[in-house]
């Protein structure tokens, strides 16, 4: 089994494991590209996929399969000095470490919350209903909508900090 392994590496050469199958079908599928372009089509995923009687995705996975991985911190731009990273380029503003502890922070605290508090949470900002809708469905008065969830809100501030 080992001295296999040690063939398979040198054989395929790829740091990834990639199964046999798939790798075979990615070679049919290079194989078909090349036809077509021996036609001066242009071999789309779809006439591969077409041709080949394969969903598109399959031949979009197969040859996702037998590329080289790359690092996030291989440089896609360097002039000057100034190297620009591929992490650079696919950073997710939205997604940042600052954001994602914040909603952990947020979700802890109110969890601390009462069940009606939760409930007026959710349907006051969640699902974007107004007090007066809330009082009709959770049966109490706009008033005591509007004192429970001030007071949820205070409670959440006081324990994020």
């Amino acid at each position: 089994m080992i001295l296999g392994e040690i063939k398979r590496y040198l054989r395929d050469g790829n740091s990834l494991r990639v199964s046999r199958s798939i790798r075979d079908t990615a070679y049919r599928i290079l194989k078909v590209r090349e036809e077509i372009e021996e036609h001066e089509e242009e071999a789309t995923i779809g006439k591969i996929a077409e041709r080949m009687q394969v969903m598109e995705r399959e031949v979009v996975y197969a040859l996702d399969a037998i590329s080289d991985p790359i690092s996030l911190y291989d440089p896609v731009y360097n002039k000057s000095g100034d190297t620009l990273e591929l992490m650079d380029q696919i950073y997710d503003e939205t997604q940042s470490d600052e954001i994602w502890t914040e909603r952990v922070a947020l979700r802890e605290a109110i969890n601390h919350l009462g069940e009606r508090e939760k409930k007026i949470l959710q349907l006051r900002y969640y699902e974007g209903k107004t007090q007066t809708e809330i009082s009709a469905e959770v049966g109490i008065s706009q008033a005591q909508v509007s004192r429970l969830e001030k007071n949820a809100l205070q409670t959440i501030r006081r324990q994020i900090g």
